[in-house]
């Protein structure tokens, strides 16, 4: 076996969701959860199939989105593995619907943070073990970083 970290390619620092499925039916069921939560929704989704004729499947309602899911799925090459990039929402917006949709298994993470994904390879195939979301904590906060992240949630809707 062979321990591999590879980087989700995310140039524009979009936010992300990367899970663990385990039907075809992902990349349908996922864009349905998707649009019925958020109308006008833009993402892109792509579905690393792990069986059959193991093809990276993909839908999405940006094309952009779309092709970077299926760029950075095909790299992963994982199991039943999805991801989804999307614009103009944050992942906490899409979240539940997601972990609600039957075939899903996991939810690696929810970020727009640098990912990077620990994967085992074998002579079968390649497996996600975790990910590295962002970075390392350099400190615990202060009163006034408190009152910033309060400030904050409330300034982008958050909180009232």
């Amino acid at each position: 076996m062979e321990i591999k970290t590879l980087e989700i390619e995310n140039p524009d620092g979009l936010n992300m969701i990367l899970g663990h499925s385990h039907f075809i039916k992902t990349v349908e069921d996922i864009y349905e959860a998707v649009v019925t939560t958020v109308p006008m929704a833009k993402f892109g989704l792509a579905f690393c199939e792990a069986s059959d004729v193991c093809l990276v499947r993909h839908t999405g309602t940006d094309d952009e989105m779309r092709e970077l899911a299926k760029k950075n799925a095909y790299s992963l090459s994982a199991g039943h593995s999805f991801i989804i990039f999307m614009k103009d929402m944050f992942p906490v917006n899409i979240l539940n619907a997601v972990k609600n949709v039957s075939e899903v298994c996991r939810i690696f993470c929810a970020t727009a943070n640098p990912v990077q994904v620990i994967v085992a390879e074998t002579d079968q195939g390649r497996g996600i073990l975790g990910v590295i979301d962002g970075f390392a904590s350099r400190g615990i906060e202060t009163e006034n970083d408190i009152q910033t992240r309060k400030d904050l949630l409330r300034q982008i809707g958050y909180k009232q």
